[in-house]
């Protein structure tokens, strides 16, 4: 059994990691109340526009459709992959990496895989294999929908000119703060939706459905990546906090077990010196 000294120095040390788990957790759930609030605003709107924008694109005459509907034989992909810039956030970062993986070892193996590092963890990943063409980890210091434009842009212009043939982002996506869900979303091409015979399209469009596709899709694809993002910073501090709640029972677990240990050691300790006391008078006195 370890002397008394060992398992205080133990005590003390569980003790200054739970206080330090426990403010990781409350600092966790402080940011993740409002990047919950963003994502569950902007969700509605950026789904509904995407489905809208798909519906059009799809009943389009193949003159008319947008450059960014262009569907090709792949042989160039790129792979928009978002993370996080710290770690103590559970199998966060660890699913996103193992996705990128089996994409590019299954989904496109004999392809020319890209990837695009949208957070500091991806990024290391990936970098030594020599396939990140851009890191754009600083993005979280400044985390808005005009930064993010700046990055769809990008993927617009790299599509467009054919540098790649197919564009793809892998994220977390938000459910609650214990649950995130692992997306691969197509980006470009645009995918065309199944029209449904039910639902109604007969929309009067003005100037024209040509001009509106193109006039939205632009911004319907920033919308989609600024949602990945938000998505993926939300899902990140949901992860740490419940990352740092079951680290902080963990360390509450320990410290309760060595401090039961530490007063049995100690009541040996006492019993032992006064069996020694008790002993000792004894022989004085025979």
């Amino acid at each position: 059994m370890a002397n008394l000294k060992e398992i205080r120095n133990r005590i003390s040390s569980v003790s200054s990691t739970m206080q330090i788990t426990s403010a990781m957790k409350m600092v966790s759930a402080a940011k993740l109340k409002k990047a919950q609030d963003a994502i569950t605003a902007m969700r509605p709107y950026a789904d509904k526009l995407t489905e809208l924008l798909q519906s059009l694109s799809a009943t389009l005459e193949a003159d008319a459709g947008s450059k960014f509907a262009d569907q090709r034989e792949v042989n160039r992909v790129l792979l928009v992959s978002i993370s996080s810039n710290r770690g103590l956030c559970g199998a966060f970062n660890s699913n996103i990496i193992k996705q990128t993986n089996n994409l590019i070892d299954n989904a496109y193996a004999g392809k020319e895989v890209s990837v695009l590092a949208i957070g500091k963890k991806i990024n290391d990943a990936f970098e030594k294999k020599g396939i990140v063409i851009a890191n754009k980890s600083d993005i979280y210091d400044d985390l808005t929908f005009d930064n993010v434009s700046e990055i769809a842009q990008m993927l617009m212009d790299k599509f467009v000119t054919g540098e790649f043939d197919k564009i793809e982002i892998v994220y977390n996506k938000f459910k609650n703060a214990a649950t995130q869900i692992v997306m691969t979303e197509q980006f470009l091409p645009i995918v065309p939706i199944q029209q449904d015979e039910n639902v109604n399209l007969d929309y009067i469009f003005e100037p024209s459905k040509a001009e509106i596709v193109e006039e939205l899709i632009p911004k319907s694809l920033k919308t989609q990546l600024y949602k990945g993002v938000r998505d993926s910073f939300a899902s990140e501090h949901g992860a740490r906090m419940t990352a740092m709640h079951k680290a902080t029972d963990n360390a509450t677990e320990l410290r309760d077990q060595l401090k039961l240990t530490y007063n049995k050691a100690r009541q040996a300790a006492i019993t032992n010196e006064i069996l020694e006391i008790v002993g000792g008078a004894e022989a004085l006195n025979n």
